[in-house]
């Protein structure tokens, strides 16, 4: 039985948005945080299915769009200007991620030299950026960029690449410190004075 309204209308008769999902893949290359753009021009999305959950098209996304497998996107916000697509009324779920660059491949952008992006994308990076350096504020590599064992300056190096600039070095490593385990070990291969190596203490996944 067809659900109506006291008008006799029902559902399909009001008109109603389409929905999209977006995804902001997010990684650090060459010291810098970058995106993942498709077609160089905006972020990998497409149109919700009648029968999909937002995490399944978000999936799918990935799988057809980035070919990426394996990730699990987390919804980041909801993207509802009335005008944000000259096509019609269309929200947008954004997800985002943030995985390690070997994972990745296509055009690699970084977030602070984006080109023209079609829609509010640019919008939808801004706001991808703005968590992971959140996630970044006080734990160490929480999304698992650097191998499992790193040295304090490769880990600083990585905060630094997500923050956008420099941070103090006795401040930041006395910060990190309690998030951190230290292995016994020194780095190897490495010009100068091998450094203490270390690894992720167990801690929540943001």
């Amino acid at each position: 039985m067809t659900w109506r309204d006291p008008s006799g209308r029902t559902l399909a008769d009001y008109p109603h948005p389409s929905v999209a999902v977006d995804v902001a893949l997010l990684t650090v290359a060459d010291d810098q945080l970058c995106v993942l753009l498709h077609q160089g021009r905006s972020l990998p999305g497409t149109f919700l299915r009648v029968e999909e959950t937002l995490r399944d098209a978000a999936l799918r996304v990935l799988r057809e769009k980035a070919g990426v497998t394996g990730e699990e996107p987390r919804q980041l916000a909801v993207f509802d200007d009335p005008a944000r697509d000259d096509r019609g009324r269309v929200l947008s779920v954004a997800h985002v991620d943030l995985v390690p660059a070997a994972r990745l491949t296509g055009a690699l952008t970084p977030v602070d030299a984006l080109p023209p992006l079609a829609f509010d994308h640019a919008a939808i990076v801004d706001a991808a950026a703005a968590w992971a350096r959140d996630a970044h504020r006080d734990r160490p590599d929480p999304r698992g960029l650097l191998d499992e064992e790193f040295t304090l300056l490769e880990l600083q190096r990585l905060h630094e690449a997500v923050r956008g600039g420099p941070l103090p070095k006795d401040t930041f490593r006395r910060r990190m410190q309690e998030h951190l385990i230290d292995t016994g070990t020194l780095s190897r291969g490495t010009v100068g004075k091998p450094a203490r190596v270390f690894r992720r203490a167990p801690q929540e996944t943001p």
